[in-house]
């Protein structure tokens, strides 16, 4: 098999892709390839030897063919605002990032079946707004919606705030159209809701990086709009009592409530000092914080239910202190609160960031273990944890200079992860594995799942084509 091993071998590669996909769509200067080579918080950079665009399903199969005929290897990449180096390419400036950024048509819209089918670079935001228009509601949400796109929330299994209610991105998907490693296009688009005739082949592509295929299309479950929706700021003295508190609502709403999220007060803190427009909605600091979002399919009684139970909460002391909101702007202001913790932490230094998942009832014993570890966290270093603790799952952010961000970062994640693990949870809930998670994920694989991974890898893509290091160590290919 050939290989880019000269100009001339590179030449003869690019001028077969000019010719899939037209010269414009074929992209070789540095200042054009820059936004591929960086990820989104431009902590990790690559260097790509071109970046493709292709238009359609039929451009994607002709240059994974081509890519296939040169040796080269491919980086699919959505909207590039993964959290763990997995969509951009390595350092060698060997490897071409398959940009889906192109690809974003709403291909059908069936309300009545309560699916809709779209490409993968259709933007999570286009994907819900298609939906309202249709009357309906794609419930996978997150602070990036405006930039990520559908194929990479599928090919990350992407979570967000309404797990709780709806599930991972998995459980979202009916069907998925595929571009294969050899070039053939499997079309798994049926928007079925049963299809029991043997292997649910798409959930191998779901969650997989790129690393099994290139996922260009997929048909997805929607929902009924809420059309009331009630959005509760409360407010802890620990950890515990936020366990409390999401067994009282769910004792009293059940699968009504969408979000159930949990902030310390030095994170709501930050940002509140560092976004602008934004205001704590209680009226004094305090230890901890839980934003609730309940919604149900009637028009009004819900806002008294959950006035109801939250005054019980307050006369048994359990909240400190809480409020509703009362407009979407009020609303609004809440989650950016908790949408842009990250983003507020980063003005001040360095985030190393973590994707952890314990049982629900260990959240307090893993806050606890952290605050415990002493001495191991630097004078200079602020634990930010945060996230959705209606499913246990917890992004502990460490806050650092920029200048000891390489010192902490392996100390840090490593004691973390051991705690992690004595709890019996995952060290990545949502964000994936990408290169940044790869070693400490497959020390934690049992023999036999790290066995049938590579099994699953080499019997759908043999030459370590596709999204190479990513999950999987290629030495161990």
């Amino acid at each position: 098999m050939a290989s880019l091993t000269a100009d001339s071998d590179l030449s003869a590669f690019l001028d077969a892709c000019r010719a899939a996909v037209g010269a414009a769509y074929v992209l070789t200067a540095a200042e054009d390839m820059q936004r591929f080579e960086w990820d989104f918080w431009r902590q990790y950079h690559g260097r790509a030897a071109a970046v493709l665009r292709p238009g359609s399903t039929a451009e994607v199969a002709e240059l994974v063919v081509v890519a296939a005929r040169h040796g080269v290897k491919i980086v699919p990449q959505g909207g590039n605002t993964g959290l763990v180096n997995g969509g951009i390419p390595d350092d060698s400036g060997a490897q071409v990032v398959l940009s889906l950024e192109r690809m974003n048509k709403v291909r059908a819209v069936d309300p009545s079946g309560e699916h809709m089918i779209v490409e993968a670079g259709c933007l999570l935001d286009a994907v819900q707004q298609a939906a309202a228009e249709a009357g309906r509601f794609f419930p996978l949400a997150m602070g990036s919606s405006g930039s990520c796109r559908i194929g990479g929330n599928l090919s990350t299994n992407a979570g967000g705030i309404n797990v709780l209610r709806y599930g991972m991105a998995r459980d979202l998907v009916l069907g998925l159209e595929v571009v294969l490693a050899d070039g053939r296009i499997l079309d798994l688009l049926r928007p079925l809701r049963k299809d029991n005739t043997g292997y649910d082949l798409k959930q191998l592509f779901i969650g997989a990086e790129g690393t099994l295929g290139i996922i260009t299309a997929a048909a997805l479950r929607l929902a009924a709009i809420p059309r009331e929706r009630v959005t509760a700021w409360l407010s802890v003295v620990r950890p515990a009592d936020a366990i409390t508190l999401f067994k009282r609502c769910r004792d009293a709403f059940g699968e009504l409530i969408s979000a159930f999220e949990m902030l310390c007060s030095r994170g709501v803190e930050i940002a509140v000092e560092e976004l602008e427009h934004v205001q704590r909605p209680v009226a004094e600091a305090q230890p901890w914080h839980v934003l609730v979002e309940i919604s149900w399919m009637f028009e009004d009684g819900l806002r008294a239910r959950v006035e109801t139970v939250l005054a019980d909460l307050l006369e048994a002391g359990l909240c400190l202190d809480g409020t509703i909101a009362e407009t979407e702007a009020q609303r609004a202001n809440m989650w950016r609160i908790r949408e842009g913790q990250s983003e507020s932490a980063s003005k001040r230094g360095y985030i190393i960031r973590s994707d952890i998942t314990v049982p629900i009832a260990e959240i307090p014993r893993l806050l606890a273990d952290i605050d415990g570890w002493g001495d191991a966290i630097p004078a200079n270093v602020t634990v930010l944890p945060f996230g959705h603790v209606g499913d246990g799952n917890l992004h502990v952010n460490f806050l650092v200079p920029e200048a000891k961000a390489k010192d902490y970062y392996d100390p840090l994640l490593g004691r973390l992860y051991d705690t992690v693990d004595r709890l019996r949870g995952s060290i990545s809930a949502e964000h994936g594995v990408g290169r940044a998670k790869r070693t400490a994920v497959d020390a934690r694989k049992p023999a036999a799942a790290r066995d049938l991974s590579r099994r699953i890898k080499r019997a759908l893509d043999p030459e370590n084509r596709l999204n190479p290091g990513i999950v999987i160590d290629p030495s161990e290919l």
